[in-house]
């Protein structure tokens, strides 16, 4: 794919040809373009579908938004499009990473669970049933964080990255339920 100065000059005018609709001059746009945009999606995707979907969608940008290209800022046409394609990519990884997050908080809140496997485990013990109980008695902001704690074996920074809490709040939060645990076992409810 040949570059500099000349060619830039020739993809910019394809480009402002593209801005009136002509289709073939898109194509040139496209042809010129697509493999370099391809090739930064995939560096920063690390993965060949995203990558190409990517591009798709540069690519559509690049032909519904080349009316607001204008020459007279300047030549970087093909800057102007590889920037787009870095934010989009670095959009793709930014939400894949919030969705993969929000999956790992779900399962780390799901309390049910863990108190379920716990209730199997100690079941005809007095003291843990008391344990179950007074863990049961205590508000969510409390127990979660135990139970990820003592029962799941997270470290307290674990805990607070899991949770997407300050570690001190977690901290805090294990000190005050601990203090209510104890309260709630030695008062033998």
């Amino acid at each position: 794919m040949p570059q500099g100065p000349e060619h830039d000059a020739g993809l910019e005018e394809l480009l402002i040809r593209s801005a009136g609709g002509d289709r073939e001059a898109f194509t040139g746009v496209y042809d010129a373009l697509v493999g370099s945009v391809l090739g930064l999606a995939h560096r920063i995707l690390r993965d060949s579908a995203q990558a190409e979907e990517v591009a798709q969608d540069v690519m559509i940008e690049v032909w519904r938004t080349a009316d607001r290209y204008r020459l007279e800022r300047g030549t970087a046409t093909r800057t102007w499009v590889l920037t787009l394609a870095h934010r989009r990519a670095v959009d793709r990884v930014r939400a894949v990473q919030a969705g993969a997050d929000r999956e790992r908080r779900a399962a780390m809140l799901s309390s049910a669970r863990s108190f379920d496997e716990v209730a199997e485990t100690v079941e005809g013990r007095d003291e843990y049933r008391r344990v179950y109980r007074c863990l049961g008695g205590l508000d969510p902001v409390h127990r979660v964080p135990l139970v990820l704690a003592y029962y799941e074996g997270l470290t307290c920074l674990e805990v607070a990255d899991s949770l997407s809490t300050p570690a001190g709040t977690v901290k805090s939060r294990m000190r005050a339920g601990l203090r209510k645990l104890r309260a709630c076992l030695e008062g033998g409810s």
